[in-house]
């Protein structure tokens, strides 16, 4: 074998991940299925296909020379672009000293970064099970669990690491299962206390700590300063060197027992590492749960293109075509061949990575979060009255009302104050399936249920959410406003590869965008916020997504309270900014709010402005003044008479400066009583100024600790304010899918406005959701003492209604990924099934892209999942229903679920583009026979008639008239919607 075929061979290995082969979770599942026919496929098919290709120049003296061409341009082409199982698609061109080049269109000016057209799956940290196999030979299983982990500090900015290390609460960390033959090692994941910090780093070398430990300048939640005003440096150990103090001490407990030696060898290629077995994967368990990485939306079209400049630049040299053009054509011929193939191969795993991520995730539940006083007033008294016994008997409602309010109900006058319901908010998790079906259905009777919401929180990763809300909200968002983790400038909160930093941050950006742009109206507004680390990026980022036309502003807002430090080199960084975008410049709805003018600058102004507009003439205490020509008044005349009776406007005599202020609006007066004259005057005291894009007048973060939620970094309400009421008016559609501590759906709710929030960290439970119960009961703190507040949202106005919901991650899709081998499929399609249909044929019918089958039994369909950091995924019924009514992207009415014959039926009233539709779900036994097929037709018929819809969806075999009702079978129209055409 010539050392050119070993290379490459070996690059082929690291591509598909066969330094993974030992794993059996997620996405290595993909390659290991396949192992030995891709291993036979490096082997022996790539050389046999160079064999047969030159079999007929076997006499030529150089043959060899030129084999060893073919391996070292394939090596030298695919290389290029393989970088830590990611491609990186920068394009070539080795002319002139020029490495790369970029897609250019002809633009003024192109923001080009690394990762474009790639989708960057930032998921969050989501613990699996990390199982690996010790070795082919007397081999063992060893699994890695978090059996806890602490709750991340500001998922969106952290500031303070977690660590994974041995775990040392559990009785014993390492357990050896003798029956299964699998070692457990039970971790935990946690910020490190002081103590902790100082045992790992007393336990690592002087020269370790040398070369590994590094400094973390920040000038966010610094406690103290040094004598030059900077906050100390802290100390930060990395997790590799954990690793290894983990690793020995495995071993060390193990004491040497016979599976010691399985976990000390060391790994043969294509592993690079030089660590033994154990370590190696304890790294890559640890990086596994942290790192975030690309999916190229289409790789196949990317490296086709280069390879064909590859060749024609790099591989064709006309002198060696002029001496022996049939060799030189078949090097070329077959190099393309090869490399084909493999574009073929890697472009199937890369779609179907692709397919997982973009296709619609399943909602896994959903419940609802409504107030006493909203139950009160939408339903009957006896629903009410049985309501009240069914929640003085839940112990777990009453114990987070204890918690959360400091109220203890003991009996039936605890939930009344005057008679009147108080706001204590039912959270619908704490309750059975039934009574959450039934408090809706009742609910809905007179009114429409998506019309009584006034918000809907969703945890999940964002892109996904926003992915899965698309054909429902498309174009109806009025307000969008994000706070994104920041592009930082000595620790980015991204932790994939350093080197692409900026690259990755523009990329996660770009994803989610280009899904808010459909989302807002074309009233609406984005604002965006950043730093200086990343607005040189972001400008023109949005520039490209939402036309370079309708940026509004830059504006800039105090990071905090003003600090008194001072960095040696630089001035402080006080100041962060909001990127203003609007949907159609033409149409933004944007109301210029007013701030405070400073006592010492108030100054008495005329009332005129520019051109000649509407009636010229305008009433003071009955004195009648005409604008002067080419103006008009500034003010309407309510205006002017609100302003009156504030004491903001005077008279003054053009000819004696006598002066006229009065509050009361029906007083009159004649003439001057000084001199006599007719001719005024009138002047405005301007106390309020219009607000410009300097915000520095108000605070851009509550603390730079919140004491509330323990954010760093939690958004300032009166920012909030600001931005949600200077481009929406009460009753329009608010967005935030960043949300962070949930200010932005606070300060919505509070001032009148439907919202929409949409977090991923552990602590949508712990913050973002006991916040908005809190808004519903009444929260005192924030906006809420502000005057013009008051007035909407206070003690007796407060209450409310809103859906929760969980949904599936990218993670719960590798879960659930089956194969089905199809061998009448791979006989049909010979070498080709490998490397082109594999993926798509024996996933079909996988429950990740719905089973059509299971949707016999809608109530019962399971995937599994893993609703929480620590633990392993468990089979839970996800909420099919809701799920469809994304797919349809309809507004949803009426809601009743039945029992016909012990059936369950759920039945939905839906609505659409000024049609209406209705939606059946059922259990449709293969038993059923005929007389039950007529009973089903029967009870959905009265529905059909009281309902009148415009179609009917109903789910499996029904004998419902197709004409007569317009009807559409659910299974192949939600495959559809889920998976997308393009995946179809």
């Amino acid at each position: 074998m010539s050392e050119q075929l070993f290379k490459f061979q070996n690059l082929l290995r690291k591509i598909f991940r066969f330094d993974s082969s030992s794993l059996d979770f997620g996405i290595y599942r993909i390659f290991n299925l396949k192992r030995s026919m891709i291993e036979n496929f490096i082997n022996h098919t790539i050389p046999q296909k160079v064999e047969e290709a030159f079999a007929q120049f076997s006499t030529h003296p150089n043959l060899d020379t030129i084999k060893n061409e073919v391996f070292n341009d394939l090596y030298t082409f695919f290389n290029r672009f393989y970088e830590n199982g990611d491609f990186i698609p920068q394009r070539r061109y080795k002319i002139r000293k020029i490495t790369y080049a970029i897609p250019y269109n002809g633009e003024e000016v192109k923001l080009h970064y690394a990762t474009s057209n790639m989708y960057y799956i930032k998921t969050g940290t989501l613990f699996r099970d990390y199982t690996f196999t010790t070795a082919p030979t007397s081999p063992f299983k060893v699994i890695f669990k978090i059996s806890f982990a602490t709750e991340e500090i500001a998922s969106n900015k952290a500031t303070k690491s977690r660590y994974f290390i041995l775990s040392d609460t559990d009785d014993d960390p390492i357990i050896w299962d003798q029956k299964n033959e699998t070692l457990i090692i039970n971790f935990h994941y946690i910020h490190l206390t002081d103590t902790q910090l100082e045992k790992y780093s007393k336990a690592i070398t002087e020269e370790e700590n040398n070369n590994n430990i590094y400094y973390e300048n920040s000038n966010e939640n610094i406690d103290e300063t040094d004598s030059f005003g900077n906050g100390k440096r802290k100390k930060t150990i990395k997790q590799e060197l954990i690793n290894r103090l983990i690793y020995e001490e495995i071993i060390t407990k193990l004491k040497n027992n016979e599976n010691t030696k399985h976990l000390t060898h060391f790994l043969e290629a294509p592993c690079e590492s030089n660590d033994p077995v154990l370590l190696y994967h304890i790294n890559r368990f640890t990086a596994k749960n942290n790192t975030d990485f690309f999916i190229h939306k289409d790789l196949k079209s990317f490296l086709v293109e280069q390879l064909d400049f590859f060749l024609k630049s790099e591989v064709f040299n006309l002198d060696t075509f002029k001496s022996e053009p049939d060799l030189h054509l078949a090097r070329i011929q077959i190099t393309r061949d090869i490399a084909q193939t493999i574009i073929d191969f890697l472009s199937q795993i890369e779609n179907f990575l692709k397919k997982l991520w973009e296709k619609k995730k399943f909602v896994i539940n959903t419940h609802y979060v409504i107030t006493l006083d909203r139950i009160y007033e939408l339903t009957s008294d006896e629903f009410f009255n049985r309501l009240i016994n069914i929640i003085l008997e839940n112990r777990y409602q009453l114990y987070e009302w204890e918690i959360l309010f400091g109220i203890k109900v003991k009996s039936k006058d605890d939930l009344f104050r005057n008679h009147i319901p108080l706001k204590l908010p039912i959270d619908t998790r704490y309750f059975p399936f039934d009574f959450k079906f039934e408090l809706l259905e009742e609910l809905t009777k007179d009114h429409d249920l998506d019309d009584l919401l006034d918000g809907l929180l969703i945890k999940s990763e964002n892109w996904q959410a926003l992915n899965l809300l698309l054909n429902k909200y498309k174009e109806k968002i009025q307000t969008i406003y994000i706070d994104p983790p920041f592009n930082k400038e000595y620790d980015a909160d991204y932790l994939y590869n350093v080197k692409y930093k900026d690259s990755t941050w523009a990329t996660m950006l770009e994803n989610r965008l280009r899904l808010a742009k459909d989302l807002l109206k074309d009233t609406g507004s984005i604002f965006v916020r950043c730093d200086y680390n990343g607005n040189w990026i972001l400008r023109p980022l949005m520039n490209e997504i939402f036309g370079k036309e309708n940026f509004r502003n830059e504006i800039i807002v105090r990071k905090g309270k003003r600090t008194e430090s001072i960095e040696r080199n630089r001035f402080e960084n006080d100041t962060e900014s909001l990127m203003l975008f609007s949907a159609n410049k033409e149409k933004a709805f944007v109301s210029i709010p007013l701030r405070a003018k400073p006592e010492e600058k108030l100054e008495w102004t005329t009332m005129f402005f520019p051109e000649e507009r509407g009636d010229p003439n305008r009433l003071f205490w009955g004195i009648s003044i005409k604008a002067p020509a080419g103006t008009h008044w500034q003010f309407s005349q309510e205006r002017i008479n609100q302003e009156i009776s504030k004491g903001n406007i005077k008279l003054v005599c053009k000819q004696c400066g006598w002066e006229y202020q009065e509050t009361t609006i029906n007083r009159r007066i004649s003439s001057c009583p000084k001199c006599g004259s007719k001719k005024f005057d009138a002047l405005y005291l301007r106390r309020e100024i219009p607000v410009n894009n300097d915000w520095t007048d108000i605070l851009g973060y509550t603390y730079m600790i919140s004491k509330s939620t323990g954010f760093p970094t939690e958004n300032s309400e009166i920012l909030l304010k600001r931005v949600i009421e200077s481009t929406s008016n009460e009753g329009d559609l608010v967005m935030d899918f960043f949300l962070g501590s949930g200010t932005t759906t606070a300060v919505a709710h509070k001032l009148g406005r439907k919202w929409i929030g949409v977090e991923m960290g552990e602590h949508f439970w712990t913050i973002v959701l006991p916040r908005m119960k809190k808004v519903l009961f009444y929260d005192k703190s924030g906006i809420s003492k502000e005057e013009d507040v008051k007035e909407k949202y206070n003690e007796k106005t407060a209450g409310g209604f809103f859906k929760y919901q969980i949904i599936e991650q990218y993670e719960d899709t590798l879960d659930n990924i089956e194969f089905t081998e199809n061998e009448q499929a791979r006989l049909l399609f010979k070498d080709d099934y490998l490397i082109k249909y594999y993926t798509h044929i024996e996933t079909q019918n996988s429950p990740f892209l719905l089973n059509i089958e299971q949707l016999r039994f809608p109530f019962n369909y399971k995937l599994k999942f893993n609703p929480y950091e620590v633990g392993s995924p468990i089979e839970t019924v996800i909420d099919i229903p809701e799920t469809f009514n994304y797919l349809l992207g309809v507004k949803i009415k009426k809601l009743v679920f039945e029992k016909s014959n012990d059936n369950p039926y759920f039945l939905i009233l839906a609505e659409k583009d000024n049609l209406t539709y209705l939606i059946v779900w059922r259990n449709v036994p293969e038993s059923w026979s005929k007389n039950h097929f007529d009973e089903d037709r029967s009870f959905i018929e009265k529905f059909i008639k009281k309902w009148k819809p415009d179609s009917v969806y109903i789910n499996s075999p029904s004998t419902l008239i197709p004409d007569e009702f317009n009807l559409n079978y659910i299974e192949p129209i939600f495959k559809k919607l889920m998976i997308g055409e393009n995946h179809a």
